[in-house]
């Protein structure tokens, strides 16, 4: 049965991180500076198993979810993630399963069996094509060539249209979105370039260098006009645009200059078992000691309703109106 938050807005999207650890260490999520060698990563007995993660996803689905995300971290760091994802995939009410990886680990041989178990999606981040800025960006040695071929590898598994997120930060990569526009032109893929964000604790955000997406649009279009194109859902981040010349699609996530709350169905399950109803926010329902306890699904259920039910979240519409919220929810730990 269907349910509403407080702004009659439904839950849809469960995006489920199944590891709190990543082999990068990019600038805008886990700064090396603040994360870095001795961090504590959750031990292996604090993270949901996969039984314990298809549960509550069966339990989700009762109150609408549809929709499912696999992040991490980098989740493909998570050992024998093909098999929760074909546990995922044998839950009829889910119609999509993605995920979202750094690239770094997706061979040919991991996205074919990726996808035969039941993947739909794939979403790649890369923010840069010039090697020497994205190993800034990525904050460990990155080839931009590796994570191309990985690109490749997703669509030619049946993964395509790959959708490319470009984070973008003034003064670190900015003078390459022309080029990452060029290059994904008539690619088939989707590139998606997103406002640099205040998510976490960590990433000393500073307005002045996020690149709004208005001023990303902008530049692109003075060489190559482009048309709105109709969202498929209202729930939908991206703002899409196609090139009118025919080369494809291009797409904005605009989340501080243009807020989506008011359409948002997404929530946000830690791989420590903890519940996020925004990306922005500071406190989560633990659901792992009430499945550890014994508690039996209808009551987890109930925690689970009344928890969105009482949702009122919409920071990005209120940000520079209301303090900050103190002690945010790290974004490797919800998977942005």
């Amino acid at each position: 049965m269907a349910i509403e938050d407080t702004f009659g807005r439904s839950l849809e999207d469960l995006r489920l991180s199944v590891t709190d650890r990543c082999n990068f260490r990019c600038r805008y999520c886990m700064p090396r500076e603040v994360f870095g060698p001795g961090f504590p990563f959750l031990p292996r007995g604090e993270i949901l198993s996969f039984e314990e993660i298809t549960r509550l996803t069966k339990l989700f689905t009762k109150l609408g979810v549809r929709r499912l995300r696999l992040t991490g971290g980098e989740p493909l760091l998570r050992h024998d993630l093909p098999v929760l994802i074909s546990q995922l995939a044998a839950i009829p009410q889910i119609e999509n399963i993605a995920l979202t990886t750094n690239g770094s680990l997706l061979t040919p041989a991991t996205a074919q069996i990726l996808y035969e178990t039941g993947l739909h999606r794939i979403t790649v981040s890369l923010d840069a094509l010039d090697p020497q800025i994205s190993t800034r960006m990525a904050g460990v040695p990155v080839d931009p060539a590796q994570i191309l071929a990985a690109i490749d590898a997703a669509d030619s598994a049946g993964l395509g249209p790959v959708k490319v997120n470009m984070m973008v930060r003034r003064g670190l990569n900015d003078q390459e979105i022309i080029p990452m526009a060029r290059h994904f032109r008539y690619s088939g893929h989707i590139l998606r370039l997103i406002e640099y964000m205040d998510a976490g604790t960590g990433n000393g955000w500073d307005r002045t260098e996020m690149v709004s997406a208005e001023e990303a649009r902008r530049q692109i279009e003075a060489l190559w006009p482009l048309d709105p194109v109709a969202p498929n859902r209202p729930s939908e981040t991206a703002r899409r645009y196609r090139y009118r010349d025919g080369a494809g699609e291009i797409g904005f996530i605009a989340s501080v200059t243009q807020p989506f709350c008011r359409n948002c169905t997404r929530a946000r399950l830690t791989a420590a078992g903890r519940l996020y109803t925004c990306l922005f926010a500071s406190e989560g329902l633990d659901l792992r000691a009430p499945l550890r306890s014994g508690m039996s699904d209808d009551a987890i259920l109930q925690r689970l309703r009344e928890c969105w039910r009482r949702r009122t979240d919409r920071y990005s519409e209120l940000r520079g109106s209301i303090p900050p919220p103190t002690g945010k929810v790290e974004m490797f730990r919800v998977g942005g």
